[in-house]
């Protein structure tokens, strides 16, 4: 049996989580996710992968079919924890007849966050996400993009332990983007875990230490980047002039070879620096020229098609159906 009231060393420690509709849609099929404390995590995956079902299961909004594991060291849908978790969810909708300040005082109230602290909190965020100047209008007033950086600071009014958020910059120009990843970095810093889940992989890429890859209602991937992507690289030696003399040797080696006319590109996968050496003493030993070596990984967006294209084995371990903590 699986003792989900002890205390671990994640931040978010999600066991076999499942999620079933009706009889017959299995949004979740058993999913295993771990968090560190102190880390930006990101979530990724298809349309209809399950992500936003899995952090509305984490947030208590929908119900989980089967749920193990712990959040913030205590079982799922924990109040004393809840309390201290900060959540923006996709496509979030305000009372438009509140000002902005008002909006960050009420919902800092529902935390029981208390009112000195809500008074002194909310010009502060309202100034970190720069809305200091709209702090007193109408919300129904705000752009799309001023609507979600409201929604960010309204996530941290409770100076949250864990910060949940649904695609935080949708809506968000470039200037924006970049704003929001200045944050995150800033609360990782001061020790604050944050869970996102967002269809920008570029941004994931830039802000994240760690991600998990859902497909199909499981998880395909999990690592950091560097886990993730090490298997794909690979050195690309750019160079001028016939290396036809060579090519037998090189592909020995391992090497690819690109040759037109009087250029070419040699590929060499994996890290080992004396291949990429051998082969770059070959090349000038036939007379070509080297023009540029550099390495290359495959990108987040690389990956999430590979994970998509690859063999449904991707299942999580079976565990007792005793005491569930659904939430």
């Amino acid at each position: 049996m699986v003792n989900v009231t002890e205390m671990t060393n994640w931040a978010v420690d999600l066991i076999d989580v499942r999620k079933t509709y009706g009889r017959s849609v299995h949004a979740l099929r058993g999913v295993n996710i771990q968090v560190g404390a102190g880390e930006i995590f990101g979530l990724l995956g298809p349309n209809g992968a399950g992500k936003t079902t899995l952090v509305k299961i984490m947030m208590t909004v929908v119900r989980a079919t089967r749920a193990y594991g712990t959040i913030l060291g205590r079982p799922i849908g924990h109040r004393g924890k809840l309390a201290v978790t900060g959540y923006l969810p996709e496509s979030h909708r305000f009372p438009g007849y509140l000002t902005g300040a008002q909006l960050l005082d009420y919902y800092a109230a529902l935390a029981k966050v208390p009112r000195d602290r809500r008074r002194r909190r909310a010009p502060e965020l309202l100034d970190r996400v720069g809305l200091t100047n709209w702090a007193d209008a109408r919300i129904d007033k705000y752009s799309k993009g001023m609507l979600q950086r409201l929604g960010i600071a309204q996530a941290l009014m409770n100076d949250p332990e864990l910060v949940v958020l649904d695609e935080p910059t949708d809506g968000l120009d470039p200037v924006g983007r970049r704003d929001v990843r200045e944050l995150l970095a800033d609360l990782r810093d001061k020790g604050t875990t944050i869970f996102l889940n967002s269809h920008l992989l570029s941004e994931l890429e830039m802000v994240c230490d760690r991600v998990t890859i859902l497909v199909d209602g499981l998880v395909a991937r999990q690592g950091t980047l560097r886990e993730l992507t090490d298997h794909t690289v690979e050195y690309k030696i750019a160079f001028t002039g016939d290396a036809a003399s060579v090519h037998s040797t090189l592909a020995s080696l391992g090497a690819k070879i690109e040759a037109g006319g009087k250029s070419g590109l040699v590929s060499i996968p994996g890290h080992n620096l004396s291949k990429v050496n051998e082969t770059i003493d070959l090349l000038r030993s036939s007379g070509a020229m080297i023009e540029s070596v550099s390495p290359h990984r495959f990108s987040l967006e690389d990956i999430l098609v590979e994970a998509m294209g690859a063999d449904a084995n991707v299942g999580a371990s079976h565990l007792p159906t005793e005491n569930p903590a659904s939430s």
